[in-house]
């Protein structure tokens, strides 16, 4: 029992693993490349989404009657009234209004003089 206790804190060598920087060695190296994906994907995934989030709360938040907005299907309008979570819009020659939520604005297409000083 004792020789398969001995086998199984072997290093591999037949002799037993020492405690010391072996295992601090061994777990730096676990880390290092799991901390380096953790950075990777921050920089490729994390970062870009929150800019992007943050541009379209700021589209959203920016609103306003006469603007030219599109739905995210493809409903093409301008603004007429802006609630917290509502925006209503007419669409078309015949003047149809339709009620939408906020979030599901997809792009403001009226240029504001705003946007064009910076």
């Amino acid at each position: 029992m004792t020789d398969l206790l001995t086998l199984l804190t072997s290093n591999g060598s037949g002799k037993p693993a020492t405690q010391g920087g072996t295992d601090i060695l061994s777990i730096l190296t676990m880390l290092i490349p799991l901390a380096l994906m953790i950075v990777i994907f921050y920089f490729l995934i994390i970062r870009p989404e929150k800019k992007r989030s943050k541009k379209m709360k700021e589209m959203l938040d920016n609103l306003e009657v006469a603007d030219e907005v599109v739905t995210t299907g493809g409903i093409i309008g301008r603004v007429l009234r802006v609630t917290d979570d509502t925006v209503l819009i007419e669409t078309g020659s015949d003047r149809t209004k339709i009620r939408v939520l906020k979030s599901s604005i997809a792009e403001n297409r009226t240029v504001h003089d705003e946007a064009e000083s910076k």
